[in-house]
């Protein structure tokens, strides 16, 4: 394993994966977090943020998504999405994704102090597999940060567990305002409660401070938010 904190889990189609974790240092219980990846591995930043959810209070597993397809603790450079990243992105498929966000969410439920109050956050990748994570998991809460082809997923919004906040880059040139029409469309016709909110200054990946198109403004804001929304649904 490549970082510390790891563990190994078995997904329901019996692929094994690795996936990175973080515990509030206070007593529990807390309540839970499955943290997903963007396009390129459980890095750096994707284990900084598990480590801020940690701080925060709840207790977070960050699995890898592209594990079917690459060697464990793969971590791509953000300039590397075509040449590196593309393949691997190309090969997920929804059930596969499921399977993941299944046995991080069984991962979680097996812990000593942790809450049946579990829910989702992603980035990217992560942002559509977060919708996802929230129609196939009892889950209590969904974020999803600039998550691209969310709207091919939009069939599944009837099937959403939980309240489900958006964020979405005003910017953003890689997710047209059509496609998330078509995520917020689907949720009205289901009836389902979401937050959708849109940063008019911010670009795709603004959360992030190591991609270019980081904006320290909207990351902070966005994540006031983030954490307000859990804090809500999920104490």
């Amino acid at each position: 394993m490549s970082y510390p904190n790891a563990v190994t889990l078995t997904a329901p189609d019996n692929t094994q994966l690795n996936a990175y974790t973080a515990r509030p240092t206070t007593e529990g219980p807390h309540p839970g977090i499955i943290l997903l990846q963007e396009a390129f591995g459980v890095n750096g930043h994707i284990r900084s943020v598990a480590d801020r959810l940690a701080q925060a209070g709840y207790a977070v597993i960050a699995p890898e998504l592209f594990h079917r397809t690459a060697a464990p603790g793969l971590e791509i450079a953000y300039s590397d999405f075509a040449s590196v990243a593309m393949p691997h992105f190309q090969a997920i498929t929804p059930a596969g994704l499921a399977a993941d966000v299944q046995a991080a969410y069984d991962w979680l439920q097996a812990q000593d102090k942790v809450t049946d109050k579990i829910g989702s956050i992603g980035f990217c990748l992560g942002g559509r597999v977060s919708f996802l994570a929230n129609a196939v998991l009892p889950l209590t809460a969904g974020v999803s940060y600039y998550g691209g082809g969310t709207h091919l997923l939009a069939d599944r919004a009837a099937e959403l567990h939980a309240p489900h906040l958006f964020f979405w880059g005003g910017q953003d040139k890689h997710i047209p305002r059509e496609q998330v029409d078509t995520v917020t469309a689907a949720l009205d016709a289901a009836g389902k409660p979401y937050i959708n909110t849109v940063i008019s200054y911010a670009d795709h990946g603004f959360h992030c401070d190591e991609r270019a198109s980081y904006h320290e403004a909207a990351a902070h804001e966005a994540w006031a938010l983030t954490l307000a929304f859990f804090q809500e649904k999920m104490r």
